[in-house]
C-alpha cells in the first residue's frame, strides 16, 4: 500500500451519487430502453474526483471515490436507488446491506433540490449524509466566468422546460447580485445604460432656437415686440388725437417702450446659456417690469389727479399740471435696480448643470445664485403690480371721460394673475419645461398689459375715428 505525504497509508472515502441520468420506456412487460440524460454531469463530476486525488496538497493523506446510481423522479421509483445503495444487491432488502465493500459516507443526491427533498427523509431514518444541490450553483458558477473573462454579452442556450426557466430565472438573480456588487455610480456627465454594463456620456441640452418650442416662445417673442412696435407707431401718428392727449401720451410712449422690452428680453432666456446672459436675464427682467408696472402706476395716479383737479381748490390741478407722478417712474425703477446691484454684489447668477431631471440629459441652465435676492426682486415687483391694481380698481367708477382705470385695472389683474400661477408652475418644473415656463410667463403678463390697455385706443383711433374725440366719444362709454 502506498504511503502518503506523512508516512501514514492514505485514506480513501467514497460518495455515492445519485443523478437523473436516464428515463426508463417501457416497449414491452420485460423490454426497458435506457435514455440517457445529464451524462455530463457523471463527467464533469468524475473529472473533479480525478483531478482532486491527483493533487496531494488539496486532500493530504486521502482519496475520494464515487458510486453511481441512477435517480428517478417517480412515484413508484424514486427510492429504489436509495435501498439499493444501502442493501447493495439488485434486489432491494430494506434494513439490510450485503455490500462486499465498505460503504460510501455520504449521498450527492441529484441536480435538482426537489429530488433531494423527496428522499431526505428516508435517509433520516439511517443518518446518513446528503449533500443537497443549490438550483442556484451553476447560475453562480455561470456569472463568475462572465465576471473572469469580461464578457458583457454571451448567447445561452436552455432546455425549453421547467428547469431551463429555472434556470433561466435564478441566472437572473445571480448577475444583479454580482451587478450591485461590482457596479460603479456614472460620472454626473454619464449615465448606465439599460443593461448597466457601461456608462454612456449624457446629451447636453437646453432651450435651443432650433427646437419646436424654443422656436414658438422667440416668434412669439419677436411678433409681440413688432406689434408693441406698430402701436408705438399708431400712437405717434395720431400724438393730437384726443384719446392719445387724454391718457398721457408720455407715458403712453414710455409704456409702449417698457413692453418692447420685455418682450425682447424673454430672448435672453432661449438659446445656450452664458455668463453674460445669466447676468442680463435678471437685470433686464426685473428693471424692464418694473418701468412697464411703474408707468402703469403713474397713469393710474394720473387719472385720478385728473378727476381731483376738476373740483375746487388748485393743489391737485399744480401736481397734475407739474407732472409729479411721471416721477413715479424713476423712483420705483431705482430701487429695482438698487436690489438687482446688490443681487449681482453679493451672489450673482452663473452657469449651472442640472444632471438629474431628465435620464440621458444635462441640462445647461442659469443658477439664480442668491434665491432670496431673485424673490426680493420678484416680491417688489408683485407689490407694485399690486399696488396699481388697487388704486386702478378704486378709480374705476370715475366718469366716463378718465375711464381708463378699468383698462388698467384689468391689465394689472391680468399681470398678478400670471405671476401668481408662475410660482408653483415653475417650482414644478424642470430642465428645459421651467425655462419655458419663465418665459411663457414673460410673454403673457406684457402681452395682458399691452391688450389690455391699448387694444381699446387702437379700435377707436383706426376703427372709429368717429368717436376719438371729447364730444364724440367719451372713453370707457357707450
Amino acid at each position: 500500500m502506498p504511503l502518503g505525504p506523512s508516512g501514514a497509508p492514505p485514506l480513501h472515502c467514497s460518495a455515492a451519487l445519485l443523478l437523473h441520468c436516464s428515463a426508463t420506456r417501457k416497449l414491452g412487460p420485460t423490454d426497458p430502453r435506457w435514455i440517457w440524460k445529464n451524462y455530463q454531469y457523471v463527467l464533469a463530476f468524475y473529472y473533479a474526483i480525478k483531478e482532486i486525488n491527483k493533487d496531494s496538497h488539496l486532500l493530504p493523506n486521502l482519496s475520494l471515490g464515487f458510486q453511481l446510481y441512477n435517480a428517478f423522479s417517480s412515484d413508484q421509483l424514486t427510492l429504489w436507488s436509495p435501498i439499493s445503495w444501502l442493501s447493495g444487491r439488485s434486489d432491494l432488502l430494506p434494513n439490510y446491506s450485503c455490500q462486499t465493500q465498505s460503504r460510501s459516507v455520504a449521498i450527492v443526491s441529484g441536480t435538482t433540490a426537489a429530488f433531494s427533498a423527496e428522499i431526505g427523509t428516508f435517509l433520516e431514518l439511517y443518518r446518513i449524509p446528503q449533500m443537497a444541490p443549490d438550483d442556484s450553483s451553476l447560475a453562480c458558477a455561470m456569472v463568475s466566468l462572465l465576471l473572469h473573462f469580461g464578457w458583457t454579452w454571451v448567447a445561452i442556450f436552455i432546455s425549453d422546460d421547467l428547469k431551463g426557466e429555472q434556470f433561466l430565472q435564478g441566472l437572473k438573480v445571480e448577475m444583479m447580485k454580482n451587478d450591485a456588487e461590482q457596479c460603479i455610480r456614472c460620472p454626473p456627465h454619464e449615465y448606465p445604460n439599460t443593461q448597466r454594463s457601461r456608462c454612456l456620456p449624457k446629451v447636453v441640452a437646453f432651450l435651443a432656437y432650433e427646437e419646436p418650442l424654443g422656436t414658438a416662445l422667440a416668434c412669439a417673442a419677436l411678433g409681440f415686440s413688432a406689434l408693441t412696435a406698430g402701436v408705438l407707431g399708431v400712437f405717434v401718428k395720431h400724438r393730437d388725437s384726443a384719446i392719445v392727449k387724454a391718457n398721457n401720451r408720455a407715458l403712453s410712449y414710455v409704456l409702449l417702450v417698457s413692453l418692447a422690452f420685455c418682450f425682447l428680453c424673454s430672448l435672453l432666456f432661449i438659446g445656450r446659456p452664458n455668463m453674460a446672459t445669466c447676468i442680463l436675464q435678471q437685470i433686464a427682467f426685473g428693471v424692464g417690469f418694473t418701468v412697464a408696472v411703474s408707468t402703469v402706476l403713474a397713469k393710474t395716479v394720473t387719472v385720478v389727479l385728473a378727476f381731483k383737479a376738476t373740483g375746487p381748490g388748485r393743489r391737485m390741478k399744480q401736481l397734475l399740471v407739474s407732472g409729479a407722478p411721471n416721477f413715479i417712474i424713476p423712483i420705483c425703477s431705482l430701487i429695482q435696480v438698487m436690489l438687482c446691484a446688490t443681487w449681482l454684489g453679493t451672489s450673482p447668477p452663473f452657469i449651472d448643470t442640472d444632471a438629474h431631471s431628465e435620464h440621458g440629459h444635462i441640462f445647461i441652465v442659469c443658477n439664480k445664485g442668491s434665491v432670496t435676492a431673485f424673490y426680493c426682486v420678484l416680491g417688489y415687483l408683485g407689490s407694485l403690480a399690486l399696488g396699481s391694481f388697487t388704486v386702478a380698481f378704486l378709480a374705476r367708477n370715475l366718469p366716463d371721460t378718465f375711464n381708463e382705470a378699468k383698462f388698467l385695472t384689468f391689465s394689472t389683474l391680468l399681470f398678478c394673475s400670471v405671476w401668481v400661477t408662475f410660482l408653483p408652475v415653475y417650482h414644478s418644473s424642470k430642465g428645459k419645461a421651467m425655462v419655458a415656463v419663465e418665459v411663457f410667463s414673460i410673454l403673457a403678463s406684457s402681452a395682458g398689459l399691452l391688450g389690455c390697455i391699448f387694444a381699446p385706443k387702437c379700435y377707436i383711433i383706426l376703427i372709429r375715428p368717429d368717436k376719438n374725440s371729447f364730444k364724440g366719444r367719451k372713453l370707457g362709454g357707450k
